[in-house]
């Protein structure tokens, strides 16, 4: 009777340590944004949530503005704490329901469920004036972001609405970056 016991306990540690791992594999460790993997999971859950339902599926890009000066002057410690500041803003102004991806060095895909594009792109405006308006510890200096807001088209792939929403940063870049473009 005590080794059953002792196995179940033994089989729900593990069970335990699995999903620990799951989470890990799935999140940004630097900023605890999902990573890609992460992404493509939540992803296709809402796609298919917004084609059954017919509800719109906002994507929105955004790219730090100037992030490499930033390590160039800093460092790369201070380029990391304002990653994490950035992913600490938008997760304190996103819904549950909103998923926010760390897609790869400083650029990060937020998606928001049952969200037309004007009520996206003025939430991302939002959330500009709060990043913006915050100094980088230990520099004195403030950062900005540009951004690229779309809504999914029927029978799209996710890949071309992140790419439509990438050439929307491209658009705010090329308008002089810190600004929301809607695409």
């Amino acid at each position: 009777m005590f080794e059953l016991l002792a196995a179940e306990m033994r089989i729900a540690e593990l069970e335990a340590e699995l999903a620990e791992a799951r989470v890990a594999a799935c999140t940004d460790p630097l900023t605890g944004a999902l990573n890609r993997r992460g992404f493509d999971n939540a992803s296709r859950r809402e796609l298919s949530r917004a084609r059954r339902s017919g509800a719109p599926l906002a994507l929105v890009h955004v790219d730090l503005d100037d992030f490499k000066q930033v390590n160039d002057e800093f460092g790369h410690q201070v380029g990391d704490r304002v990653l994490q500041q950035l992913v600490s803003i938008l997760q304190k102004s996103m819904r549950p329901s909103d998923v926010l991806c760390r897609f790869g060095g400083e650029e990060f895909v937020l998606m928001f469920p049952e969200t037309s594009l004007q009520a996206a792109t003025k939430a991302v405006s939002r959330f500009l004036r709060e990043f913006s308006a915050q100094t980088i510890p230990g520099t004195g200096r403030v950062m900005t972001f540009s951004s690229g807001v779309v809504v999914t088209r029927a029978e799209e792939s996710l890949e071309d609405a992140i790419q439509r929403a990438d050439a929307a940063t491209y658009a705010a870049k090329s308008a002089g970056k810190n600004c929301v473009v809607a695409g």
